[in-house]
């Protein structure tokens, strides 16, 4: 048998507070049963197509870099300018839920530019 979904796990301290962020931020919604809970929290995709997130709390502070990250595709087909704009306007808006500006990456000769942010726990994604 081959698998077919994915679900996406994050450590966290505050999962309730990290899954409401990722459902606005993917259109997603956090499952009545999800809602309230201390030690865990998730919010999936309602037309059922993107993987489902979950949050699980756990002791230890984050320490360095992600060695996976959630790139949120939002200017997919754009190039320069037009998807700079893109991406800076998506990035108001997850700002404006808790998220952190971190860099703008300028297109090189290989790829279109994207943006690095952090969610309100500081994992690093990016606007692609």
């Amino acid at each position: 048998m081959t698998a077919r979904q994915i679900q996406v796990t994050f450590d966290c301290a505050r999962p309730a507070e990290v899954a409401a962020f990722w459902a606005e931020v993917l259109g997603y919604a956090v499952p009545d049963s999800a809602r309230g809970e201390e030690e865990w929290s998730a919010c999936a995709d309602p037309a059922g197509v993107g993987p489902r997130l979950y949050f699980q709390r756990v002791s230890e502070p984050k320490q360095l870099k992600n060695r996976v990250h959630v790139d949120v595709r939002a200017a997919t087909g754009l190039t320069g300018q037009e998807r700079i704009d893109a991406l800076e306007a998506e990035c108001a808006r997850l700002v404006a839920l808790g998220g952190t500006r971190v860099a703008l990456l300028p297109a090189g000769e290989d790829n279109e530019s994207c943006l690095v942010m952090q969610d309100v726990e500081g994992n690093e994604f990016c606007l692609d």
